[in-house]
């Protein structure tokens, strides 16, 4: 079986190009020693479809153009060995064929090299080049992950970590200092034109290939709240709509797709207004402290001990779907397949069924203070008191499995496959582990904030934090965390929520700001 390469006007043989995913250093020289064997030309290649990956690996139109001089034959996948003619990248040893590799973005060989040849995606197969690959991408001075490792999805998080990269590093104007941790502490306040060198002798050295995405797109929500906006929610799969609530006891519904009237479309750096209100859910009779989304079902949350329910499916807005009458404040939502989590002031995590007519399913107390901050799934439920502690409690065997004694109180918690991130009232993140039926300690760190970690958001290859010293930083989850960059906020920040590249960050100015990718 031959691969035709794609002919120019001349009917000679197209060199395979790279544009988009262009490799440097090392990675460079080994396409151009690709580029320098000699190639079968056929009777002109035929077009292929654009896959799904492609629209990411920015200008790979056609799938002939990267069959990066295979050779006339495909060699069997158990055996990697030269082409039958001895010329093609695959007549170079495997050990060359994956370095080079290596130096490709991680979206070109996850959704490309497949559809290149057989061989070719057993390249993205080797769990151990994916793990090399995540160690350069979070430097020599620290770890990836934070937490096990056994079952992480290491071409996700390398996918993800890269795109973060991409998007975040980029955003100059809105960086304060380009801040990064590193063994020696923090390396913040270097002049641009040092670190934009810094940058430049990383690209040459050709340790990683990063994509260079497009600058991310930034707006504010009109208008909505007359006081500080307290909590932020983004749900609807692409981070489409949005949730906020207010210390002025409204909930407030918003499309992130369309342009508000009053900007009429305009874009700009920060100073621009974007996304509808769809509706105002003025229900609640205290400030609206949590929100949470399943199914169509949005739960908010207030200091009036109360839990109310709305249905986003009803057509326009949203309808009332009901309420939940608690005995305290409720500070915290975990919204689950079997029922609605709430931790409240008066010490109890409480497990709801908003089915039937007596919701209150279970009642639990983990904790001798409030419960500020949990996190769950179907088995357990990890939560964080102002009491300086945080518990495991087993939801099927109805116990508390353990729980660690901290130095100060978490406000903010994410959880991600195994590992859990959290914000204390310090200004320090923590990680823990839960694995094998345990929740053990893996570090805490000091990242630059000053004051209350107020919201956090983790997965495998990405860390938002945002607190009330008008700062959202932007992380690899490594340990320690590879600061990418710091956004500064006029005003405190009091919570963040992310969701498909989407960060939307509640401030204490009544205003709702949003970053996303380009569409």
């Amino acid at each position: 079986m031959r691969l035709n390469a794609a002919q120019n006007r001349n009917g000679r043989p197209k060199q395979a190009e790279f544009t988009g995913c262009r490799p440097t250093g090392r990675a460079g020289l080994g396409l151009r020693m690709s580029r320098l064997v000699e190639r079968k030309g056929g009777d002109g290649g035929r077009e292929t479809a654009p896959s799904a990956g492609e629209s990411v690996c920015d200008g790979i139109g056609h799938l002939d153009q990267m069959r990066l001089c295979v050779g006339s034959e495909y060699p069997s996948p158990g055996s990697p060995s030269p082409s039958s003619d001895g010329i093609g990248l695959l007549s170079l040893p495997w050990e060359m064929v994956t370095r080079i590799a290596s130096h490709l973005p991680a979206q070109c060989i996850i959704n490309v090299l497949p559809q290149v040849c057989r061989v070719l995606g057993e390249v993205g197969e080797d769990s151990s080049a994916w793990q090399q690959r995540s160690q350069r991408l979070v430097g020599a001075g620290a770890s990836f992950p934070a937490g096990p490792r056994d079952e992480l999805d290491w071409p996700s998080a390398c996918l993800e970590m890269e795109q973060l990269i991409g998007l975040w590093r980029g955003q100059r104007g809105e960086v304060e200092g380009g801040e990064e941790r590193d063994e020696g502490g923090e390396r913040g306040g270097a002049e641009g034109g040092e670190e934009e060198e810094e940058e430049e002798e990383e690209r040459r050295r050709g340790d990683v290939c990063e994509e260079a995405l497009p600058s991310l797109e930034r707006f504010s929500l009109p208008a909505g709240h007359i006081a500080d906006v307290h909590s932020v929610l983004l749900f609807g799969g692409q981070g489409a709509l949005c949730a906020t609530g207010s210390r002025d006891r409204n909930v407030n519904l918003w499309d992130l797709r369309a342009q508000s009237e009053e900007s009429g479309g305009s874009e700009g750096s920060g100073g621009s207004e974007g996304g509808r209100l769809l509706g105002t859910l003025g229900a609640h009779s205290g400030w609206v402290w949590c929100l949470a989304e399943r199914a169509n079902l949005l739960a908010s949350g207030a200091f009036d001990s109360t839990v109310r329910l709305w249905d986003l499916g009803a057509g326009a807005g949203a309808r009332a779907r009901g309420v939940i009458t608690g005995r305290a404040p409720v500070i915290c939502l975990s919204w689950q397949p079997d029922g609605l989590l709430a931790g409240s002031h008066d010490k109890k995590i409480s497990i709801y069924d908003h089915r039937i007519p007596q919701p209150l399913v279970k009642s639990v107390q983990v904790h001798s203070s409030a419960v500020l901050s949990l996190v769950a799934d179907d088995r357990y439920i990890i939560s964080g008191g102002k009491d300086n502690t945080v518990a495991l409690y087993d939801r099927r065997a109805a116990k508390l499995v353990n729980r660690l004694t901290l130095g100060s109180f978490l406000l903010s918690m994410s959880y991600s496959g195994q590992e859990v991130w959290a914000g204390d009232n310090q200004g320090r993140i923590h990680s823990f582990s839960l694995h094998g039926g345990a929740l053990r300690t893996l570090g805490q760190f000091d990242v630059g904030h000053t004051h209350l970690v107020t919201g956090i958001h983790c997965s495998p290859g990405s860390l938002y934090t945002c607190s009330s010293d008008r700062t959202i930083r932007v992380h690899l989850p490594s340990a320690p965390p590879r600061t990418l960059c710091t956004l500064r906020n006029p005003t405190p920040v009091n919570g963040l929520s992310v969701e498909a590249g989407v960060l939307a960050v509640a401030s204490g100015n009544m205003a709702v700001e949003v970053w996303r990718p380009p569409q």
